[in-house]
This record gives C-alpha cells, sequence and structure tokens, in this order.
C-alpha cells in the first residue's frame, strides 16, 4: 500500500543524508469503501410507511329508531374552526335545547383528557393488555386482535369529526392522532352542518 524510494546517488558528498520519498497507494481504500457501502445497504432498515387505520361501516343491522339512540347517547363531535381553534359538544339538540359547545385544543390537557375521560374504560383495558405484551404473555399479533375486538365495544364513543372551510390540514391530522392515542375505535370525517354553523356562530 506505502513504499519508500531511496535516491542512492553517486558522488554526493560525505556526511549528508539521503533523500526518501513516500508513496502512498489508496487503491485498497476504494475496496473497503464498496465493501462499507455494501455493508450499510444491507444492514440498514428503511423506514416502514406509517399508517393510519380506518374504522369501516358496521355490517349488522340496525334500525333507525336505534341508530338515533346511539348517536344521542354516544355521539362526541369535534368542530375544527379557523386560526387553530377546537370546538366539541356530546350528543345533539333535543327538546330545543342545544348541547354546550366547549373550546379547547390539542394538548394533553385538552381534548386528549376529555376523550381519555370519555373513553375510560376502554383505555383500561387497552392497557392491560399492552401490559401483558410488554411481559411477552400475548403475541403481537393477538394483541392486535383483542385490542379491535376492545375498542370496537357498543358503550364506546363515536366521534364526529368536521372541519370548517377555514379549519386547516394539520388540525384534522391532530384530531385523528387523538383517536389513536385515546384508542377511539369509532370515528368518522363528515361534513359540518348548518346546525353546526349555528353553535360556533354562537360561541365565537
Amino acid at each position: 500500500m506505502s513504499e519508500v524510494a531511496q535516491d542512492n546517488n553517486q558522488g554526493k558528498k560525505k556526511g549528508k543524508t539521503k533523500k526518501m520519498s513516500t508513496r502512498v497507494d489508496f487503491t485498497p481504500m476504494v475496496d473497503l469503501g464498496f465493501l462499507l457501502i455494501t455493508f450499510f445497504m444491507l444492514a440498514t432498515t428503511l423506514n416502514k410507511p406509517q399508517t393510519m387505520e380506518i374504522a369501516m361501516p358496521s355490517k349488522e343491522k340496525v334500525t333507525e329508531e336505534d341508530q338515533t339512540k346511539i348517536k344521542a347517547s354516544r355521539a362526541v363531535t369535534i368542530l375544527l374552526g379557523k386560526e387553530n381553534k377546537v370546538f366539541y359538544y356530546e350528543g345533539t339538540r333535543e327538546n330545543n335545547i342545544d348541547p354546550v359547545l366547549n373550546q379547547t385544543d390539542f394538548s394533553p390537557k385538552g381534548m386528549r383528557q376529555f376523550l381519555i375521560k370519555k373513553n375510560y374504560d376502554i383505555m383500561v383495558q387497552v392497557r392491560q393488555l399492552k401490559a401483558l405484551k410488554d411481559a411477552e404473555k400475548l403475541s403481537p399479533k393477538d394483541f392486535e386482535k383483542q385490542k379491535d375486538e376492545i375498542i370496537a365495544d357498543k358503550k364506546a364513543p363515536i366521534v364526529l369529526i368536521k372541519g370548517t372551510i377555514d379549519s386547516s390540514y394539520k388540525n384534522l391530522i391532530d384530531a385523528l392522532d387523538e383517536m389513536a392515542i385515546c384508542n377511539i375505535g369509532r370515528y368518522a370525517i363528515v361534513d359540518i352542518t348548518p346546525f353546526d354553523l349555528e353553535l360556533l356562530a354562537k360561541k365565537l
């Protein structure tokens, strides 16, 4: 890889040092570089695409009366306003009485705290299930299967996410993130209604 060439010039005066030149051959380093590149290509794990699960409609047949009761007792509506403002209310208008519209945000003490309280029983069951998986008493496949069964409980809240014309995509993604964090199994992105806009107009 390297060699030293000695200059043996004749006729030089006695006592002078001999000149030497050093030449380093870097050719083997090219092979080493390709070996390292190959190693890192094979050993490195590529980033997996992140996906978000979407709950599909249930195949169970229910009457219109049952649907109305379910929506009134379990529905939570999130309204995304302008300038990152977020509102929510429970239920719907009953006996000409409007539901209470609350303003919040996506901080841990905002919308998340409300959803955890609303979905507390489901959260406890999922945490217990996760503890079993962490203790290697439950396989990841069985964990996901049982988790899906728990969050699909008929007593769990149903969240409707509605955005105004002035809301941002970031707020929508934040709302979907909260659904995953709080283990909300049933949620939907739907169009905002005149009733929702009326509630917002009274609040703003």
